[in-house]
């Protein structure tokens, strides 16, 4: 089976999205060809039966009208290079294209794993065979269509060791620096811990967008004012290829984005050998409650109770999260996405 696979970014370096880079390595193995169509193309090292096709904004363009004029054409310049399509993350790909795949007999196939929708999510979904996500609180988990997946995660390349020791009472947060994944929360609870004279060390590593760059600067502003600066670090993102090392120098890895995204640096943070602490519903449905947040007050209790753990009881939490996190490993949803796909193409 030949498979069209559109996403934004195609770039093995890039800080949030450098993961799926891995995804197109792993699918490569159960289909006889991908041709990728992406905004943006960087660095890969893709098997010889993927190519890339980029709407150019590596080299400057910023046009949205030139973007969707080549995507128009890559679409129907392939045409018979492939025999279905799978849209990643970005529903406007089906919007634009989704006549023009029903016309060519092409099934198409939507991966959003998101908390928000809207209309035009729907209407994206209407075109799909069938819409993938991972978690039971994102928007597309309520149509009848809708498979729930695996995360997806390369979690042998989080594994193993390094010459990064692993700093005694640390705590990591590794995100993008925006609203919606409330580092803001995170700066609050470490707050708390200073007023219970709890001892630690934190590391906040992650870059923002320009249009997010006052938050950036009020968060560095709130370290201050709580009297964190001696105990709270801020680093740039790295990119996904060279986060192993930062996850496995720290104990705990804390993760403050809201059900119905079930971010992928969990299980990474997992397979490093952090004990993880998640405010998500469907992290809790897996790893269990133990490790679970509500607001600041409770992460504040969530970390005292780690941080004053034993290393028996810190070594037990850990093998009872990577046994969870099994489940999430890249290659079964590579499987499982191959077998949805394969399932559907018999049918036609």
């Amino acid at each position: 089976m030949k498979l069209l696979f559109v996403t934004q970014v195609v770039d093995r370096n890039d800080e949030a999205l450098g993961a799926y880079h891995g995804w197109l390595i792993e699918l490569a193995k159960r289909f006889e060809t991908i041709e990728v169509i992406c905004l943006y193309e960087g660095e890969h090292a893709l098997p010889a039966n993927v190519r890339v096709h980029s709407l150019g904004k590596e080299r400057g363009i910023r046009s949205a009208l030139v973007y969707a004029v080549r995507f128009l054409r890559h679409a129907w310049r392939l045409r018979s290079d492939y025999d279905a399509v799978f849209v990643h993350m970005n529903q406007e790909y089906v919007l634009a294209a989704g006549w023009l795949w029903k016309l060519l007999g092409k099934r198409m196939y939507l991966w959003r794993n998101h908390y928000a929708g809207t209309l035009l999510t729907d209407i994206a979904a209407a075109f799909c065979a069938k819409v993938f996500c991972t978690s039971m609180h994102s928007y597309t988990a309520r149509y009848r269509k809708t498979v729930l997946m695996p995360v997806g995660v390369d979690l042998a390349r989080f594994e193993g060791a390094d010459a990064t020791p692993r700093a005694p009472r640390s705590i990591l947060f590794l995100s993008r620096i925006a609203p919606s994944k409330r580092p803001d929360m995170f700066i609050e609870a470490l707050g708390l811990l200073i007023g219970k004279g709890i001892s630690f060390v934190a590391s906040i590593y992650g870059s923002s967008l320009p249009a997010d760059a006052a938050y950036h600067d009020s968060l560095e502003g709130r370290v201050e004012a709580l009297g964190l600066h001696d105990r709270v670090r801020f680093y740039p993102g790295v990119p996904n290829e060279k986060a192993a090392p930062v996850f496995r120098a720290h104990d705990i890895f804390v993760n403050c984005s809201p059900s119905g995204m079930f971010d992928k640096t969990l299980f990474e943070a997992i397979a490093a050998g952090c004990v993880v602490l998640a405010i998500s519903d469907d992290f809790a449905r897996m790893a269990g409650g133990g490790t679970a947040f509500t607001d600041a007050a409770s992460l504040a209790e969530r970390l005292t109770s780690m941080l004053e753990a034993s290393d028996g009881e810190q070594d037990g939490i850990r093998k009872f999260q990577k046994d969870a996190a099994a489940m999430h490993a890249l290659p079964l949803l590579a499987e499982r996405l191959a077998a949805e796909l394969e399932s559907q193409h018999m049918l036609i």
